[in-house]
């Protein structure tokens, strides 16, 4: 299930094992915090938490015995373990009959951050895989609107989209941002204009704005976002790493045959934004992205190799993309 619909699952009754799993750490956080609140009481009699790093081999018994505790005047016991990613081997050998034969008065949350090499528990019958991955765009700013709505703020679909692309869909930094804004404002309307100002726009997200101005050639905006990023950054070669990575990518999708879910999955990014930097490659074409990564690239071993300097390299790079 996705974690926005764990809410009406918890609602149904408890599941014996959760396994959230994914990238966004707000998720994970908020999911736990979930299955907590809904499930223990008296959370310091009846909560213990293990780090999965620890849990190997004949150590996991550390973990079954917890499960097979009984919960102190209360109906249920819940156990956490933080990246847990047991073998084939072992989940046969010490996990499989607890799994498969869960005591009614325990819950089992599994929190990882990613899928690693091991067992894939999620495919197990009985582990109710919550995806933690980062949302789409409309999910986050549904979430952002409906949060304002509830603090007395009104903040327009428009407003709210963008608080989600400015932070790259990362919940994390949305429910920080969110929260910002309605201290700001207290109640009343939210306008896209205090939201541009007030509301720091992800690295990322300067790039790409960056990358859109030079598809239409807007020399203007793309000096402006620069020297705003090597001001905020302080450091020229960042912003090229950042650049070099940002058209290679560019690249990459424009010459691939692949269909947006396995080039997701292969640069490590939402489909959306695979969707989205398609529609910026097309624009700029293939032979100048080629040669603005071979410029980019050319820059930063420049400064490397101490032949020019960062602030040079990073003139050269702007000569190259608008001016040849």
């Amino acid at each position: 299930m996705k974690f926005t619909e764990l809410k009406t699952d918890i609602k149904e009754g408890a599941r014996n094992i959760y396994l959230l799993e994914g990238d966004d750490a707000y998720f994970r956080m908020s999911g736990e915090e979930m299955i907590k609140s809904a499930f223990v009481q008296m959370p310091e009699l009846n909560f213990t938490s293990f780090d999965g790093e620890a849990l190997k081999g004949s150590a996991i018994t550390n973990l079954t015995s917890a499960l097979q505790s009984v919960p102190f005047m209360s109906e249920r016991r819940v156990i956490k373990v933080t990246n847990f990613y047991p073998t084939e081997s072992e989940y046969e050998n010490h996990l499989k009959k607890i799994f498969e034969d869960f005591p009614d008065t325990g819950i089992l949350i599994i929190v990882n951050s990613e899928s690693k090499k091991g067992v894939d528990l999620k495919r197990k019958k009985c582990v109710n895989y919550v995806d933690c991955s980062r949302a789409d765009e409309e999910t986050v700013a549904k979430w952002a609107y409906l949060t304002f709505k509830r603090a007395g703020v009104y903040a327009s679909v428009d407003a709210c989209t963008a608080i989600a692309r400015y932070c790259l869909c990362n919940m994390s930094r949305v429910a920080l941002e969110v929260e910002k804004l309605i201290d700001y404002k207290k109640q009343g309307e939210l306008s896209r204009a205090e939201i541009d100002e007030l509301v720091y726009k992800d690295t990322d997200y300067r790039i790409y704005e960056m990358t859109n101005a030079v598809s239409r050639r807007d020399f203007d905006t793309f000096v402006q976002i620069e020297r705003e990023l090597c001001r905020k950054e302080g450091d020229e070669t960042s912003l090229l790493s950042g650049l070099f990575s940002y058209f290679k990518n560019l690249l990459t999708i424009l010459s691939s045959d692949d269909g947006d879910a396995k080039l997701s999955e292969l640069l490590k990014m939402k489909e959306y934004g695979v969707k989205k930097s398609r529609e910026q490659a097309r624009a700029i074409g293939g032979e100048r992205l080629k040669k603005f990564v071979s410029a980019v690239y050319s820059a930063i071993s420049g400064i490397k190799s101490g032949l020019t300097v960062p602030a040079n390299a990073l003139q050269l790079v702007n000569n190259t993309i608008f001016f040849e």
